[in-house]
This record gives structure tokens, sequence and C-alpha cells, in this order.
């Protein structure tokens, strides 16, 4: 079955496969040479999607295979994280560096910067939101995840932003992921942990990947989309380390088995792509090129044959 695959890379913009990684193209128009694409997001209906980064907005309804731009270059600062409201697919968040979240209510045409104060520096710098996330179940509820500076919560759909910590013993987050369990979970995998919380956010429980995982720097984490006690995550001995693992939980986290990926990883395990459309799909990518793909929740798994440069983020589309 074929669908399609699409990746961000950084500098070298944007690749596509029709047809389920069998062969690619990278997309040279209409982004700029070298551009850095950190963040996509698919959108309600057939083969949309945003792709965003250092250069802008840039959005394809073919499922990648042709873009054009929106907006244009500089109009908010570069994005790392993008998330589309569920309820109204116009409606978009971004999260940028420097630190902020920036929303629009016009596909992504004309944007205005929300009042979200963060840390001004961190350990890294100048801190940055690896992730934005909206509630599926309450799209008022809009998250943000910040590296280095913990997580926000609004509750009316980015005017107004709190700062939930409690319980959150590393603020170096780097992903977050929703169960919609009863009441809902929100996890957030960080530096050396990944975290939960039942209370949207109030308190937080860390589940002890130094026990759990067999690598202990905690990436990209998602939910199965017909089942929110399943979970998967990527891991590494660090950012750049030269090993990685895919790890699934079928008990919300308490438990984690590792993944038989059919090769030893190159580095750290990114991220993870999933869709509704097949929950049990899963495009998993490591920082340094390499992408796996599993038909069947990760009981098995293909390597993409060609390896690519440093991949930041990736989709899959229902072809």
């Amino acid at each position: 079955m074929d669908y399609d695959i699409i990746l961000g890379t950084a500098g070298w913009g944007v690749w596509h496969s029709p047809d389920a990684g069998k062969s690619w193209v990278r997309h040279r128009k209409p982004f700029p040479l070298n551009s850095r694409i950190q963040a996509l997001a698919v959108l309600p209906g057939a083969a949309r999607v945003l792709a965003a980064g250092d250069t802008g907005l840039y959005r394809s309804e073919d499922g990648g295979a042709s873009w054009a731009r929106i907006g244009v270059q500089g109009d908010i600062p570069t994005i790392w994280s993008l998330a589309v409201d569920p309820a109204d697919p116009a409606t978009l968040f971004a999260g940028t560096r420097p630190a902020a979240v920036y929303r629009s209510r016009d596909g992504g045409q004309r944007w205005t910067r929300l009042p979200l104060e963060t840390a001004k520096e961190c350990a890294i710098g100048q801190p940055f939101v690896t992730r934005v996330l909206v509630d599926p179940d309450d799209s008022r509820t809009v998250w943000a995840g910040v590296e280095i500076d913990g997580v926000y919560r609004s509750l009316d759909g980015g005017d107004r932003w709190t700062r939930v910590v409690s319980g959150l013993s590393d603020p170096d987050v780097h992903d977050l992921a929703i169960a919609r369990t009863l009441p809902s979970t929100v996890f957030a995998s960080t530096n050396g942990e990944v975290f939960w919380s039942a209370d949207r956010g109030d308190t937080w429980t860390p589940i002890g990947v130094r026990t759990k995982w067999p690598l202990p720097y905690a990436r990209g984490i998602v939910v199965k989309a017909d089942d929110p006690r399943t979970l998967f995550a990527g891991c590494g001995e660090t950012t750049t380390g030269e090993a990685g693992a895919v790890l699934r939980s079928s008990d919300g986290g308490q438990t984690w088995r590792s993944l038989p990926l059919p090769a030893r990883p190159n580095a750290t395990l990114w991220g993870l792509a999933t869709h509704a459309a097949e929950p049990n799909r899963l495009v998993a990518w490591s920082l340094f090129g390499e992408v796996y793909v599993s038909e069947d929740a990760g009981e098995s798994w293909r390597k993409i044959a060609r390896e690519f440069g440093e991949i930041r983020t990736a989709a899959w589309l229902p072809a």
C-alpha cells in the first residue's frame, strides 16, 4: 500500500515520498536554499499538510508533492513547532525561537503573538518552544513545551497562559502528547525523564526512565490513535549519541518494551509520526537521517533504504 511520507530536514528542506519510502524527491521550490524545516502539521481532510522552519510557512494540498508559501519570510521568528485547532483548521499555533507562541485565525496569512512570557535565557542560550499542542477534545486548552523552561498551559485558546511545573523536576521539555483517557493524561518528555499529569498539568509525576528504558535521553513521544493506553517513544544516549531505540508501553507509560528495529540506529530516535487513518503505522526517524517504518504497531520494522541529512520532523498521510 502506498502513502505519502514527508521529512523536514536541517539545511535540506523538505523530502517527499509518494510511495511509502520507495522513491524520494527533494523539493527546492518554493523553499529557499538550505532551509531548515523543523515542524510539520497535518490538516484535517485529504492530503493537506503544513511545513515551517527558519524560512517561513508552506502548505501542500497534494500530500507533499508540491508546495506554496504562506505569507512572507520573516513575518514571525523561526518556527520550531506547529499545531492545528481540530475544531477550526484555519486556526494555527506556532512555537518559535526566541520562545513565543503565535496564533493565526486565517490559515497562516496573519499572526498575532500571544502573551506567553518565558525565560529569556537558559543553559542553551535562548529558549524555544519545542512543542505546541491543542487538546483534541477541548480546543480551548493549548499546551506549549519550552526548551529550557518547562510547560505552559492556556485554558482560553491562547489568550492567557500559566506555567505548570509542579513536580516537573526537569524543565528541558522535548515533546508533549495527550492520551484521551478519562480524565485525559498529558505526557511531557524531557532531557532525562518522561512525566505524566492527569490534572491538566497542575501536578506532574515521573515514570522513571532510568530504571525502565535502555537509554536515558527521552525525545519524541506519541499516543496510539485508537488506544490511549498505548504510547510510543524515541530515546538515545544523548542529543547526538551513537545509539537509539523505539519503545512501546501498553499500560499508559508504567512499563516499556524496546521494539525490534532491523538495524542499530545511528543516533537518537528523534521522533515518531502517526495518523488516525491507520493507527498501526508508525514512521520513526533518527536525528542523523535514518527512517524506519512499522505497519503493525511496532512488532516489526523496515528501514528505508535512502538515508538523509539531519531530520528534524516527519509526517505520513494516506494516499
